[in-house]
């Protein structure tokens, strides 16, 4: 479902990345590993958690599959970069992003893929911008809970006229 259209402003992210694909799925890996990382980050700007994707220049909507690689990060935003624990990286978000809210299973979200790609980014005033995308899932968030839901954000600009 859409939500809104938004300059999100300046989003300060640390977290730990990895290098994966939709086929290869290392999204537990990840999570298991940055969540007790996450209590060791101070100045958190909220309890919220970040999954964000950084697609190549040259990945397209229209030529990704399930194998493209991409950077996978899983991060919490921060006031400022003034203590970041050495195992973790900074990453930092900004523009207008088009969000759309995802509620079920994570299995569930190609539908809201298509939703997105192939119904409203089409039939809109925008056209997906080559900067990181992302998802921000509460602190209570449950991967395997049916009513989970997340904000999907992602990366926009006006079509030219």
């Amino acid at each position: 479902m859409f939500l809104r259209v938004e300059d999100i402003g300046e989003r300060r992210l640390v977290g730990i990345k990895i290098r994966t694909s939709i086929a290869e799925n290392r999204n537990r890996e990840l999570w298991q590993t940055f969540k007790p990382l996450a209590r060791t980050v101070r100045g958190r700007a909220s309890t919220d958690f970040y999954s964000v994707e950084v697609f190549d220049e040259a990945a397209t909507f229209e030529n990704f599959t399930p194998e493209t690689q991409f950077e996978k990060w899983a991060a919490v935003d921060v006031s400022n970069f003034d203590n970041v624990p050495s195992e973790m990286e900074t990453l930092t978000l900004s523009g207008e992003y088009a969000v759309f809210l995802h509620t079920g299973l994570p299995s569930d979200f190609p539908a809201t893929s298509r939703y997105i790609f192939g119904e409203w980014i089409p039939a809109s005033e925008y056209a997906v911008d080559q900067r990181p995308h992302f998802e921000i899932m509460t602190a209570d968030y449950l991967p395997d809970d049916p009513e989970a839901t997340e904000e999907i954000y992602v990366p926009v600009i006006k079509r030219k006229s």
